[in-house]
């Protein structure tokens, strides 16, 4: 592939703050004035402590299960599986209400074609949470009317039957689910049912073993890059390197005819080369010679100048008080965080076959319904004649919430009749990510005469996260004034501190960024906890009861309470450098899950060594409690990889690196020797689990840091000066 720059354009630092935002003047307007700050902070609050329900099919059991032959129960879930452990913890879920073994319960991805499809996405943390009640219904339902079914059968009183491991019984006589559901063509759905007590349960709050775990070990062929289908071809798709590069033209008469070469197809969007195989495609798109326009000279230098506090549009999200005086002394402090790659293992890619008017697409996606209609229309299929059949994802964390090159691979597959199997290289998985956004944070803070803040002050900028995505338009964040993932960890959790204001700044990136594992989670927990234990220190007060003090007195702060002092107790915390080490603390809470973590750490050549994290959670009802652990641990070691390591830079108008290795990451021997986890059930229902723990871990590593060498570290990744 070759850039060609002859007609590159210049563009300034204000076109890209204005991109995109002209059209929309209107609205942010109107929104600020029928709104107004305080209703609009109210809707953000909301917004970022919501716990999102399932709002798709819970009322046909049968788009949900299917009963087979030998008496197992096949569960199409419309959550994707991609290593945290949501098929087994919705296989208990299920398996408790429908009165079956864990052996006969198998789930598997729903195809749209199934009908059962989520039309948000799996993601926010929401799938064991937002499935606890309407599953449980569901297999309720379906339990009623197997038991009915077989009660006719048997010609006895469903009063007279009971259930265990999938067999009915009663007056002498036993039907298994399979025999009772034989035949059968019409279902009479009835009502939700009663649900189990607490006490009743068999597997819910126990910790199974997770049911892909064969699977997995035995390199069974159940991830995207595993697909395949018969007389498959293989695509490539020419990508350009420099950020922002629109296509002008292709001259591929260099490649028409290259060992292999099936077609090449030239759309306004793309230029694709279907081949015999993916090392044929591959060295046929290097010799496509490409004419882009692209901007000219970025580098990181000037992105980092982009986002910069007083830069873009503002929206105050969160306000008490009005002590705010620019005159007063204030302690303050600036923190920054770079770019960052999802960098997960298996990169995108998918398998297409579209025939006369349907189309079947084999991909890991955490997005089924926008994938299908995104197929659909640039094929001009009615959307039940475009078939998504999801993979286990070898990673996600929000990098597959948006996958196009499903379209790609549908255009590419109607033009040779064929299917068609496409997957990024690894340099295009990096350079053309859907990357965390880089931040920048000013926190103020005046203690008061009792050494506790008095005032709080956060303001922080973003790029985008949540909105203008394929899940969520722009146009929300001009409704509410705030981007919903770019403020998560961003509220002020001190409210019992009288005067306190969160500031939130809106810049658009000339890249593409969107949603990261926990958001903006990560970066402003990071900035606002290390504010704090700064404070702390200066009032010369312990940090956990400098920040119990602080804290009000909701449900929600109660729990918060409860997970910092559980922390603090289980790691024996304390303030003392002891033989070379020192322990830091920090606290957070997201979508209502509150968390706290003790970081152990040492200076070893001038590097931070983690030797221990302790974690607290209060995730509420814990459905399987390994399971729940196993994503704490995940959750710290993913943090500590992007808080000590991780950072994209641009150069010369390219995102770098492009590989593992100049991409730095935590590896095995970076790793903590131990990680302690304590829950806790603050509710009885399940809580968000899957990101809240990426929260306090950077700032708990700066802090213990601060306390062995003196050095407040304000910018991520994290690094000692010399």
């Amino acid at each position: 592939m070759a850039d060609k720059e002859k007609g590159s354009k210049k563009v300034s630092r204000r076109r890209f703050l204005v991109k995109g935002g002209l059209g929309t003047i209107g609205v942010v307007a109107v929104g600020a004035y029928i709104f107004r700050n305080p209703i609009r902070r109210e809707l953000l609050g909301f917004a970022n402590s919501l716990e999102a329900p399932y709002t798709d099919n819970t009322d046909k059991p049968m788009v949900w299960f299917e009963v087979t032959n030998n008496n197992e129960i096949l569960l199409h879930s419309p959550k994707m599986e991609m290593g945290q452990g949501t098929f087994t913890g919705i296989a208990q879920m299920a398996a408790d209400e429908l009165s079956v073994s864990m052996s006969q319960i198998k789930v598997v991805h729903a195809a749209s074609s199934t009908g059962n499809v989520d039309s948000f996405a799996t993601g926010g943390s929401t799938s064991i949470s937002g499935l606890w009640k309407p599953l449980r219904e569901l297999a309720a339902m379906l339990r009623v009317m197997l038991i009915k079914e077989a009660a006719r059968k048997m010609n006895v009183g469903i009063d007279e039957l009971n259930v265990e491991d999938g067999v009915i019984s009663g007056n002498g006589r036993t039907l298994t689910y399979a025999q009772a559901a034989k035949g059968v063509e019409n279902w009479e759905v009835p009502d939700v049912p009663s649900l189990k007590n607490a006490k009743d349960y068999e597997y819910i709050g126990k910790p199974i073993a997770r049911v892909d775990l064969d699977a997995k070990v035995y390199g069974d062929p159940i991830f995207g890059m595993d697909a395949e289908m018969p007389d498959m071809l293989y695509g490539a798709v020419v990508r350009p390197s420099k950020i922002g590069s629109t296509f002008v033209s292709a001259d591929t008469s260099a490649a028409e005819n290259m060992p292999g070469v099936v077609k090449i197809i030239v759309e306004d969007d793309f230029v694709g080369v279907v081949a015999n195989s993916m090392i044929e495609a591959e060295h046929a798109k290097d010799a496509i010679n490409v004419t882009w326009e692209s901007y000219e000279n970025l580098d990181t230098a000037a992105i980092t100048k982009m986002m910069t506090v007083g830069n873009g549009n503002s929206t105050t999200i969160q306000k008490n008080g009005d002590a705010f005086d620019e005159d007063d002394e204030f302690e303050t402090l600036e923190f920054r965080s770079p770019i960052g790659a999802h960098a997960q293992i298996e990169p995108n890619g998918v398998v297409a076959f579209v025939e006369s008017d349907s189309a079947t697409i084999k991909i890991s996606t955490q997005v089924v319904s926008i994938t299908r209609k995104e197929v659909a229309n640039r094929l001009g299929l009615d959307t039940d004649k475009v078939n998504i059949v999801p993979t286990y994802l070898g990673g996600g964390f929000g990098r597959r919430l948006h996958t196009p090159h499903a379209v790609q691979a549908a255009v590419m597959s109607k033009a040779v009749g064929k299917p068609v199997k496409y997957f990024f290289s690894r340099k295009e998985e990096f350079q053309h990510d859907m990357f965390r956004p880089p931040t920048h944070h000013i926190i103020k803070g005046k203690l008061n005469s009792e050494g506790y803040l008095d005032t709080l002050e956060h303001e922080f900028v973003s790029g985008d996260v949540a909105t203008d995505s394929a899940l969520i338009p722009n146009a929300l964040t001009n409704f509410l004034g705030a981007d919903v993932g770019a403020i998560r960890g961003g509220f002020i959790q001190y409210t019992a501190i009288p005067n306190f204001k969160t500031v939130y700044w809106h810049v658009v990136l000339p890249f593409a960024t969107s949603w990261w594992r926990s958001l903006g989670l990560l970066a402003n927990t990071f900035a606002m906890e290390s504010f704090i234990d700064e404070m702390a220190l200066k009032a010369n007060k312990n940090a956990v009861d400098f920040r119990l003090h602080q804290i009000g007195e909701e449900p929600i702060d109660n729990r918060l309470k409860n997970v910092i002092k559980t922390a603090a107790e289980k790691a024996n915390y304390n303030e003392e450098v002891v033989n070379g080490r020192a322990m830091g603390f920090a606290a957070s809470i997201d979508a209502n899950t509150p968390c706290a973590q003790v970081a152990e750490v040492s200076i070893v050549d001038n590097k931070i060594k983690v030797h221990k994290v302790t974690v607290a959670m209060d995730p509420g009802l814990a459905v399987n409690p390994d399971q729940i652990r196993a994503q704490c641990e995940g959750c710290v070691i993913m943090g500590m990889s992007a808080v000590l390591y991780e950072q994209m830079f641009v150069e010369d108008g390219e995102l770098t690196p492009t590989i593992y290795g100049p991409y730095q990451m935590a590896l095995m021997k970076n790793a903590p020797k131990e990680i302690d986890v304590v829950l806790l059930q603050g509710k009885d229902t399940p809580g968000a689990v899957g990101e809240p723990p990426l929260g306090p871990i950077g700032a708990a590593i700066a802090n213990a840091v601060r306390r062995l060498t003196g050095q407040r570290l304000t910018e991520l990744p994290l690094k000692l000066s010399k």
